[in-house]
């Protein structure tokens, strides 16, 4: 690993929290309580939330290479633009609680799982050669859809996205199977497990069973894979109908395999660490009020060994034949940083709202009834809609704490209030190509394969005209 492309990327990540330290010296505590209130908190205190995500959606369209080379600046200056303000306002002991808070709970575990997920997979190549058909391209969707869910969408994505593309290289027309491979492998297929996707790993974190999600969106995640895998094998079929070039012939010496197949045994181990954080219960500590489990630690340690075994036993070879590199994670993990660090105003206000009061109201009333009861339509496609648009995981948070934040409440008296949630989020991320971490992943490495993929408003008609009408009868049929 490049040491120092990792220093800076800590050095970003820390940022938010060295200079909560070092404010020790110059602010003192002016509250009783360890956090902030929402509730006398007015929208402004939202715009570092917004601001940081508009910069994701925006800046790689109108400043690529400034965005390319500047990402992680403009995501601790974001980061910071909440901080500083926040002490101010409510002194460094909340400030410094609310970020241990964030970052001890949430991020950490959630950039240590997609760089177990991201490095491990990374190390598994499949070699030979395959056909590119239509029948084997609906194989590896179906294949990829269902390993993302225990895989993650990101280790689905990336063990799988080369293979489809050297076996379709000599197809004229490629767009819409990297579009599909979008929709299935980066998003819907990620819908069973916390491990599947990042917003549901969140809502693993705030209590919800690992295996809830399995069983309750069992249904809507298989109705919509069905519709799109028969809709992607016809289309595909009717443009391999009409393909132009000529396939080239099967070499014959070229058996289908996999390189780094140990690799396998140690996504395995990632789901075993998962499961006994949720399963096994040993106790806490306290860093600052904020209560932190072993079991938690201990799986945090066992991912971050999985990933060192990973990167140090796996052939160098392997992993550029496969086209591994840091990048993609170093991205997600800079940009995190200052989410996380931003949602905590929008949080502590939406935590309000849920009492009647503060700002955010107008949300909370969005999504419930006169009566109090949840409008569990509004929660699938606000939240959807918020998640193609902003980010699937913070998103996810956000409407998890707007209904109550209580995962016991959620998962038993309020089931399809959660369902729609896990669904929307995970599901609108195919929307658009900032709905969720892979998809930006998969449009690279199309593009450096020579697939002209649409831009980010074209793409937007693919996603749009295909999955809303889906999404539709999903709302209709299961929420």
């Amino acid at each position: 690993m490049n040491l120092k492309k990792l220093t800076n990327g800590v050095r970003y990540i820390a940022a938010p929290v060295l200079v909560l330290l070092l404010s020790t010296f110059s602010f003192a505590a002016e509250t009783s309580g360890h956090g902030i209130d929402g509730s006398n908190l007015s929208l402004y205190w939202v715009i570092p939330f917004a601001g940081i995500l508009l910069s994701i959606a925006l800046f790689p369209l109108f400043a690529e290479d400034f965005w390319h080379h500047h990402f992680g600046k403009i995501s601790a200056v974001w980061a910071f633009s909440l901080l500083i303000p926040m002490v101010i306002t409510f002194g460094f002991n909340a400030a410094l609680y609310e970020v241990l808070h964030a970052y001890l709970l949430e991020y950490f575990p959630f950039i240590i799982l997609l760089l177990a997920l991201f490095t491990v997979s990374g190390g598994v190549r499949i070699k030979g050669y395959l056909q590119g058909t239509p029948e084997v391209n609906t194989g590896l969707l179906l294949l990829g859809t269902i390993l993302a869910s225990w895989m993650g969408t990101t280790g689905a994505a990336m063990l799988l996205i080369r293979p489809m593309l050297r076996a379709n290289a000599w197809r004229e027309k490629k767009v819409h199977m990297v579009v599909f491979f979008i929709f299935l492998v980066a998003n819907v297929g990620g819908s069973l497990t916390p491990l599947g996707d990042p917003p549901l790993f969140l809502g693993f974190l705030q209590g919800v069973d690992f295996f809830w999600t399995t069983t309750n969106l069992f249904w809507e995640m298989a109705f919509v894979a069905a519709i799109l895998l028969v809709l992607y094998y016809f289309w595909d079929k009717a443009l391999y109908k009409k393909e132009t070039n000529t396939q080239p012939q099967d070499p014959g010496d070229q058996p289908i395999g996999i390189e780094g197949g140990f690799n396998l045994l140690l996504l395995l181990g990632v789901v075993v660490a998962v499961l006994f954080s949720g399963l096994v219960h040993l106790g806490e500590f306290e860093v600052y009020h904020v209560h932190v489990t072993y079991e938690n630690l201990i799986r945090d340690l066992a991912l971050l060994l999985l990933a060192w075994a990973s990167w140090h036993f796996t052939s160098k070879e392997s992993r550029a034949a496969n086209g591994f590199n840091w990048f993609p994670i170093q991205e997600v993990g800079k940009l995190f940083a200052g989410i996380f660090i931003t949602i905590i105003a929008p949080i502590a206000m939406l935590k309000a709202a849920n009492n009647g009061q503060g700002a955010l109201q107008f949300v909370n009333d969005a999504v419930f009834a006169e009566n109090g009861d949840p409008v569990n339509e509004m929660f699938f496609w606000i939240t959807g809609l918020l998640s193609a648009f902003l980010d699937n995981a913070p998103t996810y948070l956000v409407f998890f704490n707007a209904a109550g934040g209580s995962a016991d409440v959620l998962m038993n008296q309020m089931t399809q209030t959660l369902v729609a949630i896990s669904a929307g989020a995970v599901f609108f991320g195919a929307l658009t190509y900032i709905g969720n971490a892979p998809n930006f992943m998969v449009k690279s490495i199309a593009e450096q394969s020579g697939v002209k993929m649409p831009t980010f408003g074209a793409y937007m008609l693919w996603s749009f005209g295909i999955l809303v009408p889906i999404y539709l009868l999903v709302t209709f049929l299961f929420i």
